[in-house]
């Protein structure tokens, strides 16, 4: 195979992913075995995910981890990403606020997602592994995988959130078009997804039940493993390298980020900007701020609770220490269907639960308001995902308004919204509508996960 020349001097693309965890003041709680409620080990989930993964996954001590060139040449496509002040948006608002977006929509797959579908894919493909499985929620994981696995000769199974297969359907054809089988979650080609559809025929998914499916197949199919596209620790490695690009073009536009900002599902695209950054606050004291944005309808960071609670929503998955809503709970089915997740990634849990990062929730409305203005000043369509990052930056931007100060606010804009057209149609028709969640309803959820804490 013909080597693919670089886009930029190789010096620019990162060679090392940046582990948090080697530098956290508080080491996130270990995760548990559900049944014996004891430590897990990396060869614990040798049985579901690729070994160099799982081994990342526990990886406490070292600072740096080695992009494998494989990887490398495959992030050349479209690696570095473009970071652009978005002069017109500040103009629009009239705020001092200097606002700069690190723009991971070019990648093939639209998304930040691939930086890690790449990295997992390589790792099953260079273990022997022919297949790989996954669930997604819009579909911007899928559809990475999709391609990753193309990239590296796997065949690929993907569960989609059934709200999301049914609102987004050219995302399943971009699966479809690199090669992957899609299902609608829950199915009845799983047992975790029957008992879901026994207890609500028309149980319209969510990504907890979709991850239970994609694990089922894992074990239950020969040279087959599960890969993830968000929460866990080694996909918010893999992120990393979005930050580190974006520290060496902040450098050279004479300015640093006094707000980092990112949409929250589970954590990856979070992780991948902040990170990076959040390491200076840790080691030399900067004083940046880290700023989640998720939905109302969905609010594991601002209204949930920390405690040990399930990844999926069958139960199959080993006990993470997160801030959650529980594993039980069904969110609406807003147009975002990648936050809508039900926990934070372990390492965010703790870093939140330390006072190092922020959350704030929106409305859908509120979000595709500020994704139309950001498309109007600087060309873009976001991802609904995106929105909600633009949705903060534009209110952290009008305080700035407010108080006068020229802050540097650097935003993550995840992906692109092409493919999300009908969302935009029902939000300029007037026909989108918020969804509000009742303390009781919430309180409830929360009341469950807290039963599995140790």
């Amino acid at each position: 195979m013909k080597q693919k020349k670089y886009l930029l001097p190789d010096s620019e693309i990162p060679k090392q992913w940046f582990n948090i965890q080697a530098i956290m003041p508080n080491k996130p709680l270990p995760i548990l075995n559900p049944a014996t409620r004891e430590p897990l080990r990396a060869e614990d989930l040798f049985p579901i995910f690729s070994e160099e993964c799982s081994r990342q996954e526990f990886d406490r001590e070292n600072e740096w981890i080695p992009i494998p060139e494989p990887v490398r040449r495959q992030y050349a496509s479209y690696r570095c990403t473009p970071l652009i002040r978005a002069y017109e948006l500040e103009e629009a608002l009239g705020t001092p606020a200097h606002i700069y977006y690190k723009n991971e929509s070019v990648s093939p797959a639209g998304s930040h997602k691939l930086n890690s579908a790449l990295a997992q894919a390589y790792y099953a493909k260079i273990q022997g592994v022919t297949n790989v499985t996954t669930e997604t929620g819009a579909g911007q994981w899928g559809g990475a995988l999709a391609y990753a696995a193309k990239k590296f000769g796997l065949e690929c199974a993907v569960y989609m959130v059934k709200a999301s297969y049914n609102q987004k359907p050219y995302r399943r054809s971009i699966m479809q078009t690199y090669g992957s089988a899609i299902t609608p979650s829950p199915s009845m080609s799983t047992r975790a997804g029957k008992d879901i559809l026994t207890i609500n025929p028309n149980d319209h998914g969510t990504l907890g039940g979709a991850i239970s499916e994609a694990i089922e197949l894992a074990l239950s199919t020969p040279n087959c493993k599960y890969t993830l596209g968000s929460v866990l620790n080694h996909v918010c490695l893999h992120q990393t390298v979005i930050g580190l690009e974006a520290e060496k073009q902040m450098e050279m536009t004479g300015e640093y980020p006094d707000i980092v900002i990112a949409c929250f599902g589970g954590g990856s695209n979070f992780s991948g900007i902040a990170f990076p950054f959040m390491r200076h606050n840790i080691l030399n004291g900067k004083k940046t701020r880290f700023i989640a944005a998720e939905p109302s309808s969905c609010p594991k960071l601002t209204c949930g609770n920390f405690t040990y609670d399930f990844a999926d929503e069958a139960g199959l998955t080993p006990l993470l220490p997160m801030f959650t809503v529980g594993h039980g709970f069904k969110p609406a089915s807003i147009h975002a269907g990648g936050l809508r997740y039900h926990g934070a990634g372990v390492i965010i849990s703790q870093l939140m639960k330390d006072g190092y990062i922020e959350a704030q929730d929106f409305v859908q409305t509120e979000t595709f308001e500020a994704g139309v203005l950001f498309a109007r000043t600087e060309g873009i369509i976001p991802a609904p995902e995106s929105c909600h990052a633009i949705a903060c930056t534009i209110k952290e931007a009008l305080k700035c308004k407010e108080t006068g100060e020229e802050k540097t606010i650097l935003f993550n804009l995840s992906g692109h919204g092409l493919v999300d057209m009908s969302a935009y149609d029902m939000y300029l028709a007037g026909e989108m509508r918020d969804y509000a969640l009742s303390d009781e309803e919430l309180a409830g959820y929360i009341s469950e996960a807290g039963k599995l804490k140790k």
